[in-house]
């Protein structure tokens, strides 16, 4: 007698831009035995109805498509086991609270919302239901990140005294961060919160530790009215259909992107939200170079930097301990090319520019008295986040078992997000903050 069939979970998002590609996809494709995609929520009809479309293309049926006003009743009538919360950063508390009143758990795109208050608003629904909430932060699961989790939980280094990261997005990747919401510090928390909870949440999870206080200083150095100092600017609002646009290397060409004209440039009239403002045009809100000095709860240090405008892509990361050093040293595309320029970092990365940029990894432990050593890591790969999106997926949507422990809880979303709350604090302030002055937490 066979087994009886393993009912698949079903699965509604919430939030249908191109955040959501990678999990519709997943739910698609490469999990349909043991997930499903049964809804999808936005406020913008055009672009759940893109969507559809391209499911369609996978051979998949379309889906109920719900205004957003309309999730929780969307949650009900579709019988929702799982919600993919894909939104803007500073929606994501009123989604993921209403999901979990309403007997769903919840995966949220990081960082798991953007301010204090919506922090401790998630957190209180979470200890009131008994639901669970999984944050996706996706460089957990690079076999790179990995690997450094596996050699310090062994004590390769010893006891940890300091870290030292550095992580630089080049001129196409970061200037894309002010072509859109991102530039509004009030949407995404800045690149303190909405990129730099990846790096964050790393540390913690690599340490064992949560951040106790927390020191920096940043500026807009680059982007925004700086171009104009800098030689940069351009007089334009928005790259299309403007003439000043069309030689800009800093400019998305949305209409040579077909995926994104579907979701975007096709969209506006409904809601007039712009995908490809000048990255030089007044009102960005957010720092582009920053530095932070943190303090972990095991006396640990962390010195990081930002750098949102730089040559190339990559980063560094150094572990010093009471037994050696270990350094991470990874270069995800070795310059922009000039055909990439107006592209987005994923596109760079197929056909003839990807025999142009290259990237390289290389994991090295330093131990006392003794030659250095490279640590070999099987996996690696410059698309999709080091090879971090598939992996991800595996877990989150396939129930790929998971020793490492790589799926973050809130309380993790909580502390990630805490380092850079209290980094903006210190930016405003000019002093150091302590965490547990911006929420306590268990």
């Amino acid at each position: 007698m066979s087994p009886p069939a393993r009912q698949r979970v079903r699965h509604a998002l919430v939030g249908a831009g191109a955040r959501a590609e990678m999990f519709v996809r997943a739910l698609a494709l490469d999990h349909s035995d043991t997930a499903e995609l049964v809804a999808l929520a936005d406020v913008n009809q055009a672009r759940m109805d893109a969507h559809n479309r391209w499911l369609a293309e996978l051979g998949h049926p379309p889906v109920p498509t719900y205004r957003a006003a309309d999730f929780t009743a969307m949650l009900a009538k579709e019988r929702v086991d799982v919600v993919l919360v894909t939104s803007v950063d500073v929606t994501h508390d009123a989604y993921v609270a209403a999901a979990l009143r309403a007997g769903c758990d919840v995966v949220t795109e990081k960082p798991m919302t953007v301010d204090a208050p919506r922090c401790r608003r998630i957190l209180d629904a979470v200890a009131e239901t008994g639901r669970r909430v999984t944050v996706a932060f996706n460089y957990r699961y690079n076999p790179l990140h990995e690997q450094v989790r596996r050699l310090l939980a062994d004590g390769a280094v010893g006891e940890i005294g300091s870290v030292h990261f550095e992580w630089l997005l080049d001129v196409r990747h970061g200037a894309d961060y002010f072509r859109r919401w991102h530039r509004d510090k009030a949407t995404s928390g800045g690149l303190l919160v909405h990129k730099a909870s990846h790096h964050f949440d790393l540390v913690n999870w690599w340490l064992d530790a949560r951040p106790v206080e927390v020191h920096a200083a940043g500026r807009l150095f680059f982007y925004g009215e700086s171009g104009r100092r800098h030689g940069y600017a351009r007089d334009y609002d928005r790259a299309h259909g403007s003439p000043d646009a069309a030689d800009d290397p800093f400019a998305l060409r949305l209409a040579e992107h077909p995926r994104l004209r579907e979701l975007y440039l096709d969209a506006e009239a409904e809601d007039g939200y712009q995908r490809d403002r000048n990255v030089f045009a007044p009102g960005v809100t957010i720092e582009d170079d920053l530095a932070v000095l943190a303090r972990y709860s095991t006396g640990a240090t962390m010195t990081y930097h930002l750098t949102a405008y730089a040559p190339w892509e990559g980063y560094r990361v150094m572990v010093n301990g009471s037994r050696g050093r270990l350094e991470l040293d990874v270069t995800e595309s070795d310059h922009v090319s000039p055909a990439g320029a107006g592209a987005l970092k994923g596109a760079a990365l197929h056909g003839d520019e990807a025999a142009v940029e290259h990237g390289a990894a290389r994991l090295t432990l330093r131990p006392f008295w003794a030659p250095p050593v490279d640590v070999p890591v099987d996996g690696w790969t410059r698309q999709g986040h080091g090879g971090a999106d598939a992996r991800m997926t595996r877990v989150l949507l396939g129930g790929e078992p998971d020793p490492l422990g790589r799926a973050a809880t809130a309380y993790d979303g909580a502390l990630a997000l805490l380092t850079g709350l209290a980094a903006n604090r210190s930016l405003d302030t000019g002093a150091p903050v302590r965490v547990a002055d911006l929420l306590t937490l268990p």
